[in-house]
């Protein structure tokens, strides 16, 4: 699977379909990826919006020498540091106003299930910043260490090592709460 890279080939060509293939694609992983980031929605999207608009106007040289997806994602990580740095101060969503669906039948399971999400989505936010964009990257994007590690320009080495201190963190983190790893 090429994530995209001929997609935007086929953009690159004249056919606007690939673009918005691209888009229908990524646009939702790459939004809470940023989010984890910016630590705020909206400034998420409109980031993931600034990532495409430049896909679409400047048209940067694809080299293939990584993933199309770990590309279009260190792209847009290189916005929000950006962005990180002209606001000088992150701001949180609540996680009150972010939703969580369960596919489980029983409702009393469903709602420990989703006070666990919201745990472990609040001790995200306690951490630091590089401890939960690794985390975010590795467990909810599904990207291998190489590839977080391009992402995130630091060594294979440097993603071990911050996986498992950041690991270290969020449980330190959840603990603190009384969190029940049992029941995950």
């Amino acid at each position: 699977m090429d994530n995209g890279a001929s997609s935007y080939r086929r953009f690159l060509a004249g056919d606007d379909q690939g673009l918005y293939e691209i888009i229908c694609a990524h646009q939702s992983g790459l939004i809470l990826y940023l989010n984890s980031i910016v630590q705020s929605l909206p400034t998420a999207e409109d980031i993931a919006e600034d990532t495409f608009a430049e896909l679409a106007i400047r048209q940067p040289h694809y080299s293939g020498t990584c993933s199309f997806k770990t590309w279009l994602y260190a792209i847009a990580r290189h916005k929000a540091i950006d962005h990180v740095r002209r606001a000088a101060k992150i701001q949180t969503v609540p996680l009150g106003e972010q939703e969580h669906l369960t596919e489980e039948a029983d409702p009393e399971h469903q709602y420990l299930r989703s006070e666990q999400r919201t745990a472990v989505h609040t001790a995200l936010h306690r951490i630091r910043p590089d401890y939960r964009q690794v985390l975010w990257l590795s467990y909810f994007e599904g990207f291998s260490n190489r590839e977080a590690a391009k992402i995130m320009r630091k060594t294979a080495r440097q993603i071990e090592n911050l996986l498992y201190n950041a690991k270290k963190a969020l449980r330190s983190e959840l603990e603190k709460e009384g969190f029940d790893y049992e029941d995950l």
